[in-house]
């Protein structure tokens, strides 16, 4: 049976935005990237969130500059069914909300990056002399993944493109069930069409 995956993105659509999580005493963490860069990471203890731009609030957002994953707890319940060996789940307090929010870290990372099926790629130049990713991608448009490379897992990050937070077709079906979402999911399995 082939498995479809999603690129979970920013819907646009009205929603409120909210910042890179910080611990609760306002300290930001040393690495900004730390819930996005696909590895298992020890409790960050108390950590919250402000609301920089109040908006219709919703169940599934991106966090700052580094897109953090916030999900509020009935979704946090449907990455802990679903896929609990990808993921892992951080308390966040948002700013004035009584309602529990979680950050999930994607703790897989694969290598499953169709170049050839891409509709377009961009590779950090190599002689850049600030790139801090050599041989990464900038980015990708029409990003195309390979199923059967994908390990299992049904959340993840890619290799060489951790910016991409890709879900398992159940687990967007799952998400989609609870509703109340601010992202939007671009399918990334099946072949480019033709222009």
């Amino acid at each position: 049976m082939e498995r479809n995956f999603y690129w979970v993105g920013l819907a646009d659509m009205p929603r409120w935005l909210i910042e890179t999580p910080t611990r609760t005493s306002g300290e930001e963490f040393d690495e900004p990237w730390l819930f996005t860069d696909g590895h298992v990471l020890p409790d960050p203890g108390s950590i919250k969130s402000q609301v920089s731009h109040p908006g219709t609030k919703r169940a599934f957002v991106f966090g700052g500059v580094e897109r953090t994953p916030i999900v509020s707890e009935a979704l946090a319940n449907v990455f802990q069914t679903l896929a609990p060996d990808d993921v892992q789940l951080f308390p966040v307090t948002v700013e004035g909300e009584s309602e529990r929010y979680f950050v999930v870290n994607a703790i897989k990372v694969v290598d499953a990056i169709d170049e050839a099926g891409c509709r377009e790629v961009h590779h950090y130049d190599e002689d850049d002399p600030s790139t801090d990713y050599p041989g990464e991608y900038n980015w990708i448009y029409g990003l195309r993944i390979d199923p059967l490379k994908t390990e299992g897992a049904h959340v993840f990050r890619l290799k060489k493109f951790k910016t991409a937070f890709i879900v398992s077709e159940e687990v967007k079906n799952a998400l989609e069930g609870v509703g109340d979402l601010g992202v939007s999911f671009e399918r990334v399995t099946e072949p480019q069409e033709l222009h």
